[in-house]
Parts: C-alpha cells; structure tokens; sequence
C-alpha cells in the first residue's frame, strides 16, 4: 500500500500541468496568492520537486544545504524583482532549470556540496525573479514568505521521495526508480519548452 502511494504521489508531481491564472492577493490574501504561486505552474513544481530529489541522491550536508540555496537565491531574485533591476532569459533558464537538475538527478552526480548549492542557485534567481514579477498587488513580505514555504514543501516532497523509494523498493533498486523520476522531470522538461 505504502509503494503504490507514493508512486502516486510521484506520479501526479511529475504529470502536473500549469494553470492559467494565480489567486488575486484581494480575495485571498498576500500570503495565499505567494503560497499559490509556485504551485500553479509545472516549471516550478518540477525544478523544486527535482531540487530535493537530487539533494536526497547527494546524501550527507548536501541534504538540506542544496534546497536552502535554492531558496535563499530565490529570494535574491525576488528582491532583484522587487527593485526592478533587468533580468534576461528568465522563462528560458527556469524551462533549463527542469532540465538541467532532472537530468543531475537522473544520472545522480556527484559534485562537492558547494558545486551543487552553486548550480540550483543560479536557477533559484531565475525562479525567484519570476515571482518578484507576477506579484501584483500582494504584500511583498507576505508574499514572499508564502512562496519560500512552498518552495520548502516541494524540496520537502522531492527529498520524500528520494529517501523514501529506497527505503521502499530496497536501496539500489529505490535509487534506479528515484532516477527514472529525475529523467522523467527532464522530459517534462523538454516537453515544456517545446510546447511553450
């Protein structure tokens, strides 16, 4: 029963598709409409899922100091955003970030924590940047603290998973199938930017 829920969980991460419209910070509030923000676009949800898959396969400090650079450069791009300072290649290099760190995660490389860290947060600002820009009439402080909390959850959900399938399926048969997701995001990845 615990395989075929997480399986299905992983499933509905990876098949997620984006949706049209973001909640209006007026009905909902600054936190919510932030809350929302990445969760209603695929590109998010599969770059920071990735995030925390490739983390789990790295082991060791890369565990949470790779998703905290994720989300501490999220943030600088959010306040690059938020002073208007140009950003170039922002949809472009958040579609590479799906890419780029579902394949890490696909072919599970090993690089220092700093490599890592490094990597995801030249995509966090990017991502980051994306968020300052679709804000709207939300709060900034309270929007930005909803957005880095989902990202936390989905970093959250990407490491469950590449701890969890090994503990499931047995340690190099889990690590196979915490790989096969990473390639799938990859995939999704592509489809993405060639649907886009």
């Amino acid at each position: 029963m615990r395989k075929s829920a997480l399986l299905s969980a992983a499933i509905l991460v990876l098949a997620a598709t984006p949706a049209s419209a973001h909640l209006n910070p007026a009905e909902h509030g600054s936190f919510a409409a932030g809350f929302s923000h990445p969760l209603f676009g695929a590109d998010h949800i599969l770059a920071m899922v990735a995030v925390g898959l490739w983390a789990a396969l790295l082991g060791g400090r890369a565990l949470w100091l790779v998703p905290a650079a994720f989300v501490t450069t999220m943030m600088a791009g959010f306040m690059l955003a938020l002073a208007g300072a140009p950003l170039p290649f922002v949809e472009p290099a958040i579609l590479a970030s799906v890419v780029a760190i579902g394949l890490l995660a696909a072919i599970a490389l090993k690089v220092p924590t700093s490599a890592a860290m490094a990597l995801v947060g030249f995509f966090a600002l990017f991502h980051g940047y994306a968020h300052g820009g679709e804000m709207g009439s939300a709060g900034a402080a309270a929007y930005g603290l909803g957005f880095a909390l989902a990202t936390i959850i989905l970093h959250a959900a990407g490491i469950g998973i590449g701890l969890g399938l090994p503990r499931l399926f047995g340690s190099d048969t889990g690590r196979i199938v915490a790989r096969l997701a990473g390639g799938a995001t990859a995939l999704a990845g592509l489809w993405l930017a060639m649907a886009g």
